[in-house]
């Protein structure tokens, strides 16, 4: 599955420059100083046109990795969202109130702050973009539009190849870790997809606008590439590596195939925080990222803010190392930045793909190999449009297979770093080619297995119990409670510890756990609980089960339905 999909962004700021002049003679503006590269990115348009720009703030020094230092891993999200808004506000008030003026004199069409990358995008006529460019706080003015290539795309070999089975059989299928695929949407008419969705209004983001609502695919690429990590055994077989993991999305790509900068930029921020509540714990533990910037190789640095921002986040990012290869030289970005976790194709047998793509590579400070490793990418069986299944090759089919390998290592290990990851995945890959990681392979092919007992920590001790507050709750059909659960260890038990609800039918209610893994150290989450029309009216005993530490206990709630059918 080889595509080629055109990504169109869109950013800009404001201000006029004026020189004074002489106290005799008339007031003349001083006409504002343009960069060479907008004049020619504004050549042949005409006058009163609309030009989508991406406006660059320039730096302040504070990096993500400042703004997240110290604390537990939700303390340092909340603190990296909040100071990623607060400081972009604060620095692009002036380019704001500029870009206000403009609109006002209807020089500007529309505009969109973003403060993962600390960029305006603005839609403007070419003497708007101009004057702009011609501010001193703005670093540059590029096209809001660029180049995205995604990667073509019984347990199935490609699937026993990671060590997964293995993994399953101990009990990891990725149970409480969310995953994220940044691609052309999900098609929710697969069955197995349909069913691991998280599912609310924070698990689904169109920044486009085309799609607002639900989960949608229009061209099958991301389709594959989630089936790929969360996929189930409907095909006839077992194709997904984390089956028991749940998935969001956010499109890069529009109806059309293509895409702007600054709606991949707003992917990106809506990843660090789905529901806009920093002090909520609702973004992914992992993101997926099958495509690269541009029609070759290269070193783009366009979004390595945004990679930085999901690493000081906790948020490991998987991506494909290109399908440019296989000479040498020929990464593609996001794959080659340092923060991305990179991985090649190969087959099951480990012979390298003829077109993964290969380094060496320093782009934006990258020091070691690249890939980093590398996983199958070759003959997948995955899911497909309108509930079918698809055999693809590439890259971005290889990259899913260690976004959902980190998900089962995540697996009652919701503190572990995304260095930790990286580093558990690496070390323990299976040496293809040159004696060490080299410049082909990596660190070679992802053993998911061997990587688990890297990570397993000591058998936990001691005993918990479940308390549900308030146990007892009388809602009419459409109405929403939230009920606190907290799990109370004892005897010095501190393991991560699951949650789920039984005892409703989901055709008469809807829910979801604030957060579905509780422990080591925060043991207190909330039931969000609502009824759907067709609720039936009566008392329902419905129970709530925390299972950790190959321990299980549960509590009842009772949900009285009052005015139902």
């Amino acid at each position: 599955m080889r595509r080629s999909l055109v990504v169109s962004v869109v950013a800009a700021a404001t201000a006029l420059v004026a020189a004074p002049a002489a106290p005799a003679a008339p007031l003349t503006p001083t006409p504002p100083v343009v960069p060479a590269a907008v004049e020619r990115m504004l050549a042949g348009v005409p006058d009163g046109s609309a030009v989508p720009v991406l406006v660059r703030l320039r730096e302040n020094g504070l990096g993500p990795s400042t703004l997240a230092a110290g604390g537990t891993e939700g303390a340092r999200r909340t603190a990296l969202v909040r100071g990623l808004r607060e400081g972009a506000g604060a620095r692009q008030r002036g380019v704001l109130a500029a870009v206000d003026g403009l609109a006002r004199r209807g020089e500007v069409r529309s505009r969109t702050a973003l403060w993962v990358t600390d960029a305006v995008a603005v839609t403007a006529t070419p003497d708007a973009v101009r004057e702009l460019a011609a501010r001193p706080d703005v670093a540059s003015v590029v096209p809001d539009r660029i180049v995205l290539t995604p990667a073509a795309v019984p347990v199935e070999p490609t699937i026993d190849a990671t060590g997964a089975p293995a993994v399953w059989a101990a009990g990891r299928t990725g149970t409480g870790v969310v995953v994220a695929s940044l691609d052309s949407g999900v098609d929710l008419t697969s069955p197995d997809l349909a069913a691991t969705w998280r599912g609310g209004s924070s698990s689904w983001f169109d920044p486009y606008g085309e799609h607002p609502d639900a989960p949608v695919d229009l061209l099958g690429h991301g389709t594959a590439v989630t089936g790929t990590m969360v996929g189930g055994e409907d095909a006839g077989s077992a194709y997904g590596m984390a089956p028991g993991a749940r998935w969001v999305a956010a499109r890069v790509f529009d109806d059309r195939g293509t895409a702007t900068l600054s709606a991949i930029h707003q992917a990106f921020q809506w990843v660090l925080d789905p529901d806009h509540d920093p002090s909520t714990d609702d973004a992914p533990d992992v993101v997926n990222l099958s495509w690269s910037l541009g029609t070759g190789p290269g070193c783009d640095l366009a979004v390595q803010p945004d990679l930085a921002a999901l690493r000081a986040a906790g948020i490991l990012p998987v991506a494909a190392a290109g399908n440019f290869g296989a000479a040498a030289g020929t990464s593609a970005s996001p794959a080659n930045y340092p923060e991305a976790l990179s991985v090649g194709a190969v087959t099951t047998g480990g012979a390298l793909w003829s077109f993964s793509s290969t380094g060496p590579s320093d782009c934006g400070g990258r020091t070691r190999p690249f890939p980093d490793l590398v996983a199958p990418g070759v003959d997948v069986l995955t899911a497909d449009l309108y509930g079918s299944y698809q055999v693809v090759d590439g890259t971005s089919i290889a990259a899913p297979h260690v976004a959902g390998a980190a998900a089962l290592l995540l697996q009652g290990r919701p503190t572990t770093t995304p260095d930790a990851l990286a580093a558990a995945l690496t070390t323990t890959a299976r040496d293809l080619g040159a004696t060490g990681p080299d410049d082909v392979y990596g660190a070679g092919l992802v053993d998911v297995a061997a990587a688990d007992a890297a990570l397993t920590p000591a058998a936990p001790t001691g005993d918990f119990s479940v308390v549900v507050r308030p146990r007892r709750v009388a809602l009419a059909p459409g109405a929403t409670a939230s009920i606190i659960v907290r799990v109370a260890p004892t005897d010095g038990y501190d393991a991560a510890t699951s949650l789920s609800l039984s005892g409703i039918d989901p055709s008469e209610a809807r829910w979801r756990f604030v957060r579905e893994q509780v422990g080591p150290g925060a043991w207190r989450t909330r039931l969000r609980l609502q009824l759907r029309s067709a609720a039936t009216r009566g008392v329902h005993r419905l129970v709530v089960t925390a299972t950790g530490g190959g321990i299980e206990r549960s509590a009842p709630l009772t949900v009285v339905v009052v005015g139902g059918r």
